[in-house]
């Protein structure tokens, strides 16, 4: 038994080195935020599968619903977790998108050639270099711009590819349409901000209720009462607090995924 439990837990330890290999490079530091969401659900279910099964073979009953509980209750906050570092990198990201933008129409301004002025805003933002090398063989920058646009953060390169773009048919200044798209990106900055500080109290007052349940705990355990044990080596307690955990991580998700609709992409 022992070594079946070992050798399903070197298992486990393998799906999940193999779940977290990622590559490296600034591109990979902004997304570092997206490791555990971006693991293959198959991958996922296998290694929670053969936790479960070495659990399985090393407890009983009550302790392996324990394990199951807790295995369950971190998922859930590392999913949070996740989500957090992932709008926190796609906020850096935006940033870096109106700087770069106000980068490229103060060189345009100062007279230097688009490629050129395109090459030193990428010293602002390095994520730019798959369009510098558009514009250096040539290619397409607006079909470049829209395709890195696409990434968390960047949506307000559609509207600088859209600005070269018109550059190009019209014949029009480029350094004025990109003035403009920088001046509306920072705006739409300063309102996100605003939004999010609205947003803020309401996310800080869910956090404040789902961590009453262990307040409460604390203050019947002071009493003289032993709730934890009901919760721990019961099977009524287990399954109120598998119900009890799963409820509260449900509300935080619910809370994070309104946020998300109300600040948008």
């Amino acid at each position: 038994m022992l070594i079946l439990a070992v050798v399903l837990a070197g298992f486990a330890a393998a799906l999940a080195a193999g779940g977290s290999r990622r590559a490296t490079g600034p591109a990979a530091a902004l997304g570092a935020g997206r490791a555990v969401g971006a693991m293959p659900v198959r991958r996922l279910v296998l290694l929670l599968g053969t936790a479960a099964a070495t659990l399985a073979v090393v407890l009983d009953g009550t302790r392996l619903a324990l394990g199951l509980v807790a295995a369950g209750a971190t998922a859930g906050v590392l999913s949070l977790v996740a989500r957090a570092r992932s709008r926190a990198a796609a906020d850096l990201r935006r940033g870096r998108v109106v700087e770069a933008c106000e980068a490229l129409a103060g060189e345009l301004r100062a007279g230097l050639p688009a490629a050129t002025a395109l090459d030193r805003s990428a010293e602002v933002w390095p994520e730019l270099a798959p369009v510098v090398a558009a514009a250096g063989l040539g290619g397409d920058v607006p079909a470049a711009l829209r395709r890195l646009a696409a990434t968390p953060g960047a949506a307000g390169l559609r509207d600088v590819g859209a600005a070269w773009q018109v550059s190009q048919s019209s014949g029009s200044a480029l350094a004025m349409a990109l003035g403009q798209v920088a001046a509306g990106a920072r705006a739409r900055q300063a309102t996100r901000g605003l939004v999010r500080a609205e947003l803020a109290s309401a996310q800080a007052t869910a956090r404040t209720v789902a961590a009453l349940p262990l307040l409460t705990l604390a203050m019947a355990a002071g009493v003289g009462a032993d709730p934890w044990h009901f919760l721990l080596a019961t099977p009524v307690g287990l399954v109120c607090l598998a119900a009890g955990l799963a409820l509260m991580l449900l509300g935080l998700h619910w809370i994070d995924r309104i946020a998300a609709a109300v600040l948008g992409p």
